[in-house]
């Protein structure tokens, strides 16, 4: 039986003109207990609705929600042992970082005894023991996340809820939290759900990640999975940076080899998944394929074989140890990503090539993937 459990979850809200939105529509989704769940998905998407949802912040229009084999309908937010770690961190200004982690506790009224081990240690945990008598302006923003994460820990939840915790923090202090959430998993196994719109922290941290939008889940699978094999064409777009080149175009076949065309551009694919191909040629598909997936090489040289299509250099943007090359092929937008190896530049002819393994062919009216 699943830890969470959520099934055909609605919730509709009154829109300023009284017409009904729609913010999460029909979820279903079955988490584990120990699994580190992240649910990834642009503004607006339902995302944070959803966490509320299982937290009892908000009633849902129809559906369930359960935890640990006991349906929350109708339970309220504080009976449901559940701690939720919010993105502004909702901390008291006026009480010190050691009031405010011991706060909830000293409301359930726990023996002082056991509230001062409590924060303590989730102080130690958290690199928090030097500044407990400190209010939170006196705090940097990582200092605070780390109080409002403490305050979450020392309830020993059943569950932890993540409302994008770490959209507020620079880029540094960003990858110290998220790499902290990460370590503080690993080692106590705590049930998390995790809600965020970078899809880089959702490929670190989650064992699986829930690809939203328009309030339904678009792709559920391990992070790879997600990643290598999206299930439709805005997973594809969503995830990645940059996102998936989707080209669109025609499937062709000639004897028994099936090919990709549009305008000047035509590139053979591999016979993966052939018997599926036929039932498509001439078509029209959305052929996929990631950066790293698009090999730059100087111009093929006159005379000797090379496998090579040409293209023209647009725009060229180093990033250190990469460079993001984009190119015109064909009629084609295509960029790359490559190693920064060599220092290419606007205009400049050159020679690419396609890795299209696995091959990834969408279906442009209803974008999921054909193959």
């Amino acid at each position: 039986m699943a830890w969470v459990a959520i099934e055909n979850l609605i919730k509709d809200y009154q829109g300023a003109k009284g017409e009904q939105v729609r913010a999460v529509d029909g979820l279903t989704l079955a988490v584990e207990e120990q699994e580190f769940l992240v649910i990834v998905g642009p503004s607006g998407c339902g995302k944070t609705t959803t966490l509320r949802l299982i937290a009892g912040l908000e009633d849902p229009t129809s559906g369930s929600v359960s935890i640990a084999g006991c349906s929350m309908n109708g339970v309220r937010a504080k009976d449901r042992d559940v701690a939720m770690v919010f993105q502004n961190h909702a901390l008291y200004p006026h009480l010190t970082a050691w009031e405010n982690m011991a706060f909830g506790l000293r409301l359930r009224k726990f023996p002082k005894a056991e509230i001062t081990g409590r924060v303590g240690g989730a102080s130690e945990m958290l690199g928090l023991t030097e500044c407990l008598d400190r209010r939170p302006e006196e705090l940097s923003g990582g200092e605070r996340q780390r109080v409002a994460l403490g305050r979450a820990i020392v309830r020993k939840p059943r569950l932890f809820l993540f409302d994008e915790p770490l959209s507020n923090l620079d880029g540094p202090l960003r990858t110290e939290m998220r790499t902290e959430i990460a370590r503080l998993h690993r080692q106590f196994q705590w049930t998390m759900i995790y809600v965020t719109h970078d899809q880089s922290e959702a490929m670190m941290l989650g064992h699986r990640m829930a690809v939203m939008a328009r309030g339904q889940i678009q792709h559920l699978a391990d992070p790879l999975t997600v990643y290598h094999t999206p299930a439709n064409l805005f997973t594809a777009q969503f995830i990645g940076s940059p996102s998936m080149n989707l080209l669109n175009g025609k499937l062709s076949e000639n004897s028994g080899k099936f090919f990709y065309e549009k305008e000047n551009a035509r590139v053979e694919l591999p016979q993966t998944g052939s018997d599926s191909l036929k039932s498509w040629a001439e078509k029209s598909v959305v052929l996929g394929i990631r950066p790293e997936n698009i090999i730059v090489q100087k111009p093929a040289t006159p005379g000797i074989s090379n496998s090579g299509m040409p293209a023209v250099v647009e725009l060229v943007e180093p990033l250190g140890p990469e460079t993001h090359v984009h190119l015109q092929w064909g009629g084609c937008r295509l960029t790359s990503r490559v190693t920064a190896t060599h220092a290419w530049v606007p205009d400049e002819k050159v020679s690419i090539s396609f890795n299209l393994n696995p091959l990834l062919l969408f279906d442009p009216e209803t974008s999921g993937r054909l193959i």
